[in-house]
């Protein structure tokens, strides 16, 4: 009897937290597809840094492309994947408020893209991160990820 090897599609893998979620599934004997399109918020040279261990693994595959890019669907996302671990996002609070439309697009479009590829492959396991900024300006000490109140402090 063989055992099928789990294949996770990681967006944001070459990201601090994505890089060490890729290298976790790896040693998990996982197979990963890493989406990620290295923009320009933090320096290329970490992320290139972050991806140098992870990319020459054989159960590894790096696309560089940006989770709007329609293509990317079509043409390159063909395996099977048994969960999606989404963490791609424009980053920064102060371009968030200076250029909100381009981190409603990245953010929100990109986030819709995913699920509706998921649906489309029918692919149920879908897990989403945020950025803790969504909390805001909270007033209790320390803060929940339970609490009722989001007073996000960015767009």
């Amino acid at each position: 009897m063989t055992s099928k090897i789990p294949h996770y599609l990681l967006t944001g893998g070459a990201g601090f937290i994505g890089s060490h979620v890729a290298e976790k599934l790896l040693s998990m004997n996982c197979r990963i597809t890493i989406v990620d399109n290295l923009d320009p918020f933090y320096d290329k040279s970490i992320k290139l840094k972050n991806l140098a261990g992870i990319q020459n693994n054989p159960h590894a595959t790096v696309i560089i492309r940006d989770i709007l890019d329609e293509e990317l669907y079509i043409n390159d996302l063909q395996d099977h994947y048994d969960g999606i671990i989404h963490l791609a996002a424009k980053a920064g609070v102060r371009p968030s408020i200076a250029n909100p439309l381009v981190y409603q697009d990245v953010n929100i479009k990109g986030t819709q893209y995913l699920l509706e590829f998921a649906k489309k492959k029918d692919i149920k396991t879908f897990i989403f991160a945020s950025s803790s900024s969504v909390y805001g300006v909270n007033k209790k000490l320390p803060w929940s990820e339970s609490d009722s109140v989001l007073l996000p402090i960015s767009p």
